[in-house]
Order: structure tokens, then C-alpha cells, then sequence
């Protein structure tokens, strides 16, 4: 085992979120709704260069990873690709995040694999409004997919956006959602990242809002889950007589920056190590290149962890009306 990647504050880096394609078949339009050019194919990291750079991130004391997108399974092979990973790393907590569209199919096999977790982005239970927010007619397959993945055994974790004027008035819906199915519902703060994406701080639904509301609609309980650092960002509340739970995730109103343990892999090779920020540390070039290579790649990880920033502070300092972060949603990978 090589040294922990450890930044000045003393947050040691164990998660790595790895966007395999900054492509969505949806268009939300918090997420993609600035842009319609996408990365060249070229550009996108290989599969196989993938697993290499978790095989690195492992040693440096990575356990878990998460797969996103974009929408990861827009992406030729990656089903596959996910099996191939949890037979590879049999120690690492696998997951993914996934708009459920299309990984029907998947489903059972991924479960087989030992793939057991899954967090599915849903902003909405209405389908007429899930297509004026996505562009697209599929909510009953999100909602037949989510059932499927409950089946089989899966934890299985639902992420809205919280948006004032969108979703804000179906709080009654959600509730009673996971009321009636074993799931975790989160709500996720409106954040200012990416360019006209309609982010404005009255649009922000804030959780304590969510939690107050929520407390009217279902008596609820909170959380304490054992183990320190594994429950993530999100504050959860048991329904009592339901079989889900809420969650609540504010990284706007209540940042979690002091604990955070993650670094982020976009889909074209840069490292990113902070939502909020816009600095990349590029790999792609540094890893392809034979008098470089992995040696090379592990000492821009360690410089790159050393100087993670405190997210908040760059929240602070955000002008006023303007995004914290430049880069779409889609193109970081969440």
C-alpha cells in the first residue's frame, strides 16, 4: 500500500467518482441544458485506461467508486464493462449513478456481479412534468426500473434536484413514495455549477424547508448509522411505519466540505477535486504517453489531492448572480 493521498486540511481521498461519458439521452436542463457539443470520441478515456487508473487509485487507499455520466449507459459496453470491473476489484464498493432509462437489461446482471447499490436521478413523480424537465416521454420506464432494481435485491437511492417553482409542490408525492418502497428519497440542493442553467438562489428549495415540510407530512426519526465517513453527505430520516427514508443533501445551505473524501475523474481524463472549482489536473495525455505513463499519473494525484480546496470558501467568493463553477453538470460527472 503506497502513502494515502491526504490534502493540508487532513481529508484523506477514499472515493472516486468516474464519469465514463459526458452523453445523456436526457436534457435536464439544470444539467445539460447549456450545451449540445460533446466531447470527441478520441478524447474519452478507454475502458481499459479506466481500469487502470482505479487500479492506481487503489493503492493510494481509494475503496469506493462510482460510476456516472452523463447517462453511463448511453455509453457503447458499459454494462459490461461495470461486470468487469467488480470481478477485477472485488474489494472496492462498486456503484453507479444513472438516470434508469435504459438499464433494464441490466439490472439482473449487475446484481448477479455484486453490484448491489444504485442511485437513480429523478427529479419528479409526474410524468408530464418529468418530460417538460427532461425533454423526453420515459418516466414509466424510470419508474418500472426502479421497481426492478428494488427485486433484485439492490439498495437503491432516488435523487431529486429540490427546485422552488418545479418540484417543490410535490413533497405530499415523495413522501408517501418512500413511504410505500424500500428506497432512500434525497433531495439535493439547486447548485450553482455550469453556465445558464437557470440557478438563482430563490430557485434554491432549501432542506431545512424539505425537513420541515416533510415533518408535517410523515413522522420521521433520524438516522445514526455506525461507521464514520460511510454514510455520505446525506442527513436520512426514517418514515415510522413506512419502509424508505428521506435524505437530505445541502450542499449550498450546509456544506459538508470538512469531511469530504472525494476526487472526481471526468470522462475525458481530468482530475477534478472539488465540484466547485474549475481547476483540472490533466491525465489522459500524461497516462497514453510511454515515457510517463501510471508513475507519472500517481504524482500529479498526490500534488493534486495535497491542494484540494475548501469548497465553501469558493461559494463564498462566487459573484453575485454567476455560478460557482463554469463546466456543465454533465461534462464533471456530479
Amino acid at each position: 500500500m503506497h502513502k494515502l493521498l491526504e490534502d493540508k486540511h487532513g481529508r484523506k481521498a477514499s472515493y472516486m467518482r468516474v464519469s465514463v461519458t459526458d452523453r445523456c439521452n436526457l436534457r435536464c436542463t439544470y444539467c445539460a441544458g447549456e450545451g449540445r457539443e460533446f466531447i470527441p470520441h478520441p478524447d474519452i478515456l478507454r475502458y481499459e485506461e479506466i481500469l487502470e487508473l482505479m487500479e492506481l487509485a487503489v493503492g493510494l487507499g481509494v475503496e469506493k467508486v462510482r460510476f456516472t455520466g452523463g447517462e453511463p449507459f448511453v455509453r457503447k459496453g458499459f454494462g459490461d464493462f461495470m461486470i468487469r470491473a467488480a470481478a477485477r476489484f472485488p474489494q472496492l464498493d462498486l456503484c453507479v449513478t444513472s438516470n434508469a432509462t435504459l438499464i433494464g437489461e441490466y439490472v439482473t446482471p449487475l446484481a448477479k456481479a455484486g453490484i448491489k447499490r444504485i442511485n437513480i436521478s429523478l427529479d419528479t413523480l409526474d410524468p408530464a412534468m418529468f418530460e417538460k424537465i427532461t425533454g423526453r416521454d420515459l418516466f414509466q420506464d424510470v419508474r418500472a426500473n426502479i421497481d426492478r432494481c428494488i427485486e433484485a435485491g439492490m439498495t437503491v437511492k432516488v435523487n431529486a434536484v429540490a427546485m422552488r417553482g418545479v418540484n417543490d409542490g410535490e413533497l405530499p408525492a415523495f413522501v408517501d413514495f418512500a413511504r410505500e418502497n424500500v428506497l432512500d428519497m434525497r433531495f439535493i440542493e439547486f447548485m450553482p455549477v455550469g453556465l445558464e442553467t437557470g440557478w438563482d438562489d430563490s430557485r434554491v428549495w432549501k432542506s431545512e424547508e424539505i425537513l420541515a415540510e416533510a415533518m408535517a407530512l410523515a413522522e420521521m426519526e433520524p438516522v445514526v448509522e455506525a461507521g464514520c465517513g460511510q454514510s455520505g453527505p446525506a442527513r436520512m430520516f426514517s418514515i415510522v411505519g413506512g419502509k424508505g427514508r428521506i435524505g437530505l443533501i445541502s450542499p449550498y445551505t450546509n456544506h459538508f466540505c470538512a469531511t469530504c473524501n472525494r476526487l472526481r475523474l471526468t470522462s475525458n481524463g481530468n482530475l477534478r477535486t472539488c465540484l466547485f472549482s474549475d481547476k483540472v489536473y490533466k491525465l489522459r495525455a500524461v497516462l497514453r504517453n510511454p515515457k510517463l505513463g501510471l508513475s507519472a499519473v500517481e504524482r500529479i494525484l498526490r500534488r493534486a489531492s495535497r491542494h484540494k480546496p475548501m469548497g465553501y470558501e469558493l461559494l463564498e467568493r462566487m459573484p453575485a448572480g454567476q455560478g460557482v463553477c463554469r463546466t456543465r453538470m454533465a461534462s464533471i460527472g456530479g
